[in-house]
């Protein structure tokens, strides 16, 4: 008998849990995930690019069978991942999983929910189904290892697997069937950070794509299509093709014993999460208030390298790279006190006052914080007043870490903040406590309906 493979591995695990095996605290943290996925979504939904995938998924038809949250509307499952999984990753507030450098929700729940909708699945079906997605991208990232990241979104790429486990789970798929779903899955992964040099739309098709063909390679299993056993791990899998310095090894470590789920981060600030320690050092060495660029002489920062590796070439010219801009965003929190929606703003890129304050800022690579990465993403900051004070802060958990964790209702603050003025009051406050009930929830397609 052959040696089982690494997606055979994983997969037989992820396949054989059951709701039952998860803890109170785990079915919790995953109701929260899928609120703050929700609030995502729907915060995205008046975005150019979210409209432009909303406009072709239009034209095409199709069977009204899977919520389209940012049009309103239904199309066919696929249709509603693809949709769902760019308009979730819009505003960059959607969760963050560190180790793996993975954004897990936006690219999982997408297709999972619109799967779930499909097939009348409970509510206790879907969060099996995605702490099962979660738990596989979240591996398989970790073994890719940080080199992998340098030149692919791991959300892209990675969350194409963990959509395709958590549809293969929601689909009772057998052990052979889950891993040629992991196959399908992986010789479609792609998404290169490229679309980051002239602020392409590529970033919201990478979540999206990722959902739809995660949630294909599942439904394809099902009906007989096979994929590659050794898709991870093969002399020409996804390791070797996207790594040099993978480790197959880690994916499966203390396997059933921990759940990397449980240590994903819901983001605070709405900028990319490679900036969040550093604007928390701000704001605690500030006490959050805000300062002019008279009164500032020199801010030094120190970061580690896989931080300045993405963001140390991107010019703050739109509201959106501006998330990307770690000066642009350190400036915000030193005049605004915040790092929320309003800081991206065209009126914020255009301020002559926050380009002065950023001319003020100097940012550097730190070895012992680059050591800690990625298990750790530390940030250094010493502001010099014009006064001659000095205000020193490190941060190296920033608020919404695990470490450093929201609260339920600071959950639900983030999600009234995201969707004010884009859906009511009350229909707000509906759909946070549907979210929080799905556990109560015999058939999730009844989660929308009014």
């Amino acid at each position: 008998m052959s040696e089982p493979t690494l997606s055979g591995k994983l997969g037989a695990f992820l396949s054989r849990l059951t709701y039952s095996d998860l803890s109170e605290s785990q079915v919790r943290k995953l109701k929260i995930y899928f609120l703050d996925w929700l609030g995502s979504a729907i915060a995205g939904k008046e975005e150019k690019p979210v409209q432009i995938i909303i406009d072709v998924i239009r034209d095409l038809g199709g069977i009204p069978e899977s919520t389209i949250i940012a049009g309103q509307s239904r199309g066919n499952c696929l249709m509603a991942a693809l949709a769902n999984g760019a308009s979730s990753h819009m505003v960059e507030m959607d969760d963050l999983h560190r180790e793996s450098i993975l954004h897990p929700a936006a690219p999982i729940i997408s297709a999972i929910f619109a799967l779930a909708e499909r097939e009348n699945a409970s509510g206790t079906d879907l969060l099996l189904a995605i702490a099962v997605g979660y738990e596989a991208a979240i591996r398989i990232a970790i073994g890719a290892g940080p080199s992998h990241y340098r030149f692919w979104h791991t959300t892209a790429t990675c969350g194409t697997f963990g959509a395709a486990a958590g549809a293969a789970r929601l689909l009772k798929l057998d052990e052979e069937q889950t891993i040629s779903a992991y196959g399908s899955a992986g010789t479609q992964a792609g998404g290169l950070w490229e679309f980051l040099t002239n602020n392409a739309m590529s970033k919201q098709l990478h979540p999206g794509k990722a959902a739809l063909n995660g949630l294909l390679s599942a439904l394809l299993a099902r009906k007989g299509f096979t994929g590659a056993s050794r898709i991870l791990e093969g002399e020409k899998g996804f390791f070797k093709a996207t790594s040099s310095d993978f480790d197959s090894a880690r994916c499966l470590a203390d396997l059933g014993k921990e759940y990397y789920f449980e240590r994903n981060s819901i983001k605070y600030h709405a900028s990319c999460g490679h900036t969040h320690s550093a604007i928390d050092a701000v704001l605690q060495a500030t006490g959050g208030s805000s300062l002019t660029p008279e009164e500032v002489k020199s801010v030094n920062v120190s970061v580690y390298q896989g931080s300045l590796d993405l963001l140390g070439n991107i010019e703050p010219t739109t509201p959106y790279l501006a998330k990307f801009n770690l000066p642009f965003c350190i400036a915000s929190a030193l005049m605004f006190g915040h790092a929320d929606l309003t800081a991206f703003s065209i009126e914020r890129v255009r301020n002559p006052d926050i380009a002065r304050m950023m001319q003020k800022i100097r940012i550097q690579s730190d070895p012992e914080l680059s050591a800690m990465y990625p298990r750790k993403w530390p940030a250094r900051v010493e502001i010099v007043k014009s006064s001659g004070e000095r205000l020193i802060e490190s941060v190296t958990y920033p608020k919404g870490d695990p470490e450093n964790p929201l609260s339920e209702s600071e959950v639900v603050g983030k999600f009234k903040s995201l969707t004010r003025g884009l859906i009511d009051d009350d229909w707000a406050e509906t759909l946070c406590e549907r979210a929080l009930s799905l556990d109560k929830i015999p058939d999730v397609s009844t989660i929308f309906t009014r």
